[in-house]
């Protein structure tokens, strides 16, 4: 994963993201194994939204092999208050989404693919998006 990119430049890409799909609240990117790359976060602590957001990636990958249902593309949890989405960006980073319980989630499977494509291509990450 390449670490020349300005975290200004990841973090406009989360704000776009935001103004795009209504619902979006906070969001983090973080290395697969946990490590905060960027966050446009206000409420949430970005370093344990990384973390947590990375363990949901590896279960939810675990459960999909086992399963034999194909390549993870995302985890949704479906809560009282809202929504958390974590988005695989390839095989080396992910992208967590707080969405509030007015999620559009349509619009966010609409638009994520090309978030998670221009995500990993900042990143220096290889990425197989498919759209929903």
């Amino acid at each position: 994963m390449s670490s020349r990119i300005p975290i200004t430049v990841l973090v406009d890409e989360l704000h776009a993201l935001r103004e795009r799909v209504m619902g979006v609240g906070e969001s983090v990117i973080s290395t697969a194994d946990g490590i905060l790359v960027a966050a446009d976060t206000a409420t949430v602590h970005p370093e344990s939204a990384a973390a947590l957001a990375a363990a949901m990636l590896g279960l939810g990958r675990r459960t999909a092999a086992e399963f034999g249902v194909g390549g993870l593309r995302d985890v949704v949890a479906r809560c009282g208050g809202g929504y958390v989405v974590v988005l695989a960006i390839g095989e080396q980073a992910l992208l967590v989404i707080l969405g509030d319980e007015g999620l559009d989630v349509v619009g966010l499977h609409r638009e994520s693919p090309a978030t998670v494509r221009r995500l990993g291509e900042l990143l220096g990450v290889a990425t197989t998006v498919q759209p929903y």
